[in-house]
Order: structure tokens, then sequence, then C-alpha cells
């Protein structure tokens, strides 16, 4: 199905809707990176966040369980020029399309990411709306969004403790990454996250 990343100063990007097929919004944000996509996408700094991948093939090597930065995903959309139908890695499990669907995210390919990213890297991040409406159908109220906390939506709500015989980390989660905890943890550390 057809459909638009729109952006809040008028600008339209034309793809196919994968994954989730619904109406999202968000901040539209940019990674340059080539590989790390499934870590991106589970990572609790991008929430709220429609993040554009400017490398062109997204989804090589699939998605799997265990390059995860946290228990969900955080984006609020994905868009990349072109996901791979058949990913190539002994270690994939489903498609980053099988995946988007699961979770409930709207993903849009067949963008030009990378004109997309020189127009956000020029004018800045901006809010953005990616749907199957045509343009014009879209209404100045979708652009009135109510503000969010998003750090009290990826904090956790309370202590939480793992124990170790060296040092005592105490972590303040305003999105923590699993890798950061993963890693105070295999150093020996005893840690102790906290809400904000």
């Amino acid at each position: 199905m057809d459909g638009y990343l729109l952006l809040e100063d008028g600008s339209v990007y034309k793809g196919k809707i994968v994954g989730a097929a619904d109406r999202t919004r968000g901040e539209v944000v940019f990674n340059t990176g080539m590989t790390g996509y499934q870590e991106i996408m589970t990572d609790p700094s991008y929430r709220g966040q429609i993040v554009v991948m400017t490398y062109p093939l997204i989804g090589n090597y699939g998605i799997n369980s265990e390059d995860v930065e946290s228990y969900q995903p955080h984006v609020q959309g994905f868009v990349a020029r072109e996901f791979c139908r058949e990913p190539q890695n002994w270690r994939c499990e489903q498609t980053v399309d099988t995946y988007l669907r699961e979770k409930g995210i709207t993903g849009l390919v067949g963008v030009d990411t990378r004109a997309l990213t020189r127009h956000l890297r020029r004018q800045g991040v901006m809010k953005g709306i990616i749907t199957a409406e045509e343009p014009a159908a879209t209404r100045a109220a979708a652009w009135q969004w109510p503000p969010r906390d998003l750090v009290r939506e990826v904090a956790v709500p309370q202590p939480q403790y793992f124990t170790g015989k060296g040092q005592h980390v105490v972590l303040v989660d305003c999105g923590v990454k699993e890798n950061i905890l993963r890693s105070l943890c295999k150093r020996g550390c005893a840690v102790t996250v906290v809400p904000p």
C-alpha cells in the first residue's frame, strides 16, 4: 500500500507502508549506521521518534532475540530505502517487516532516505507523520500533539538490583540501554537501577 512521510514544513516523501499499517507520528531523526538497526529500534533514546536509516538496504541479517537494547522497540516509526526480504544469517529469527508488524510499528520503504537526511540536516529535526492518506487529507489538527514525558515512559518504575562482587554502581534510568547493564555486570559491578 502506498504511504507518505509528511514533515511539518510541508515536505512529502512517498513510499510503501510496511509493518503495522497504522498512521503514526513522531519526531523525525536519522541514523547513518550500516548495521545495528535492531539495536536502534529497541534503544530507549529513540522513544517517540521516527528513525530514518540512511544505509540503502536494511535487514540483511534479520532480527534475533539477542541483539536488543531493551525488552521492546521504542521507535515510533521506521523509514528505509529497502528491506531485505530474505536475510542470510544463522541467528536470524525473522525479517524486519515481520518484526515491525508483530510489534505494531509502522514503517515506510522506497524512500530516498539520503535526500530526506540531507533535508533534515539542513532544516533540523522536525515532526513527521507516516500515513496511507493522501497528503492533502492531513488536517492541521494532526500536527497538534500533547507533550509526553518520554523519560518516564522508558525508565524503570521501581529499583532493580543486579548482584556483583565489585564496585556498587547506582544507575539513574533515563533510558539506559541493556548493553550498558550487561557491560557493568560483566565487569563484576553490583548495579542498582533507579527511576529518575
